[in-house]
């Protein structure tokens, strides 16, 4: 088959990417080539995904058997796909997220028949409008479109709310014995997913026709409350933890975009029902465990000094919230 993936590296499409080579795909990946990951065996095209003509100019006289976006945000990310690939793909597969169900919902287990919808988190909202564009398109004329909706996906971040993600600054904290905050009481329940883990479930959708018209989450099957999970990152960073656990609303009141990220997903108790994935790509397991997976995120920082970057103002805000906490 041939694939065109656009991004294509990232810390959630970079185990895709390298499972399409091993599966004899003919893979192509379209990036503005300023990240040094490597896809050994993949052909790389060269443009902004935002700069229509430029994107115009490098698949110019290309077919694909599949079209994935993995960077596309807004609805108008979308319609310029449309316009790009309507008559140049059998298949497009958009990645979504699952922070677009509703939370809380009617049903404490979640499916793709759940409702979304998220008043919290603008960028959930710009994804739904994105996934309803898209729908109209195949209702309408039959656009090929499949939706993926991932779920606090990782591999080369560290999954947490404040001071996570593509630095290095919780472990340091956590190394440096400085308190960090859990949300809420720390009870709700949460599901992290390994990108590799994810990469074998979504692989197999690739030219699935009968995928086409429908959507789907992949994850993990495991379940751990958010204690528990900040209890393994400091195991993985070889230190005790100091927690201090703060209601959700209250660390809204200081950083806007944890307010929606809260709030909208992580603040909610989630347990997702992966049957469909495992129908349709049959054998998808999830076999990377929270405590094993983050181990393996954090020797990847160590490996090269320069991805062990610290960001201050996450550490400055993180205190600021902490002590305004313990002022009242």
């Amino acid at each position: 088959m041939k694939i065109l993936y656009i991004g294509g590296t990232g810390n959630i499409s970079t185990a895709s990417s390298r499972l399409a080579i091993e599966m004899g795909m003919d893979l192509y990946l379209l990036n503005r080539g300023t990240k040094r990951t490597e896809i050994p065996g993949a052909t790389t095209l060269v443009a902004d995904h935002s700069d229509l003509k430029a994107v115009k100019r490098v698949v110019d006289g290309h077919e694909w058997d599949v079209v994935v976006n993995w960077i596309a945000f807004t609805e108008e990310d979308v319609a310029r796909d449309y316009e790009l690939f309507m008559r140049k793909t059998k298949q497009y597969i958009f990645i979504s997220t699952a922070s677009a169900y509703q939370k809380p919902g009617g049903h404490p287990v979640i499916t793709e028949s759940t409702p979304l919808y998220n008043p919290y988190w603008q960028y959930s909202r710009d994804k739904i409008a994105c996934e309803d564009f898209l729908m109209q398109k195949f209702r309408d004329g039959g656009f090929p479109i499949t939706i993926v909706r991932p779920s606090h996906t990782y591999d080369t971040v560290v999954p947490v709310p404040l001071c996570g993600w593509n630095d290095f600054t919780i472990i340091d904290r956590i190394r440096k014995g400085k308190e960090i905050i859990i949300h809420g009481d720390g009870t709700s329940l949460w599901t992290h997913t390994h990108s590799e883990d994810f990469a074998k479930g979504f692989n197999g959708l690739l030219g699935h026709r009968q995928a086409i018209g429908h959507s789907f989450h992949i994850t993990s099957d495991e379940i751990m409350n958010w204690n528990h999970i900040y209890e393994l990152v400091a195991e993985a960073a070889g230190a005790p933890l100091k927690a201090v656990h703060i209601p959700s609303d209250f660390i809204g009141r200081f950083h806007e975009r944890s307010y929606g990220s809260l709030l909208g997903d992580k603040a909610q108790s989630v347990i997702f029902d992966n049957s469909k994935i495992k129908r349709f790509v049959p054998g998808f397991s999830a076999t990377i465990k929270f405590s094993e997976g983050i181990k393996r995120t954090l020797s990847w920082f160590e490996e090269k000094p320069e991805r062990m970057q610290m960001d201050p103002a996450k550490g400055q805000l993180v205190d600021r919230i902490i002590n305004a906490y313990k002022s009242i």
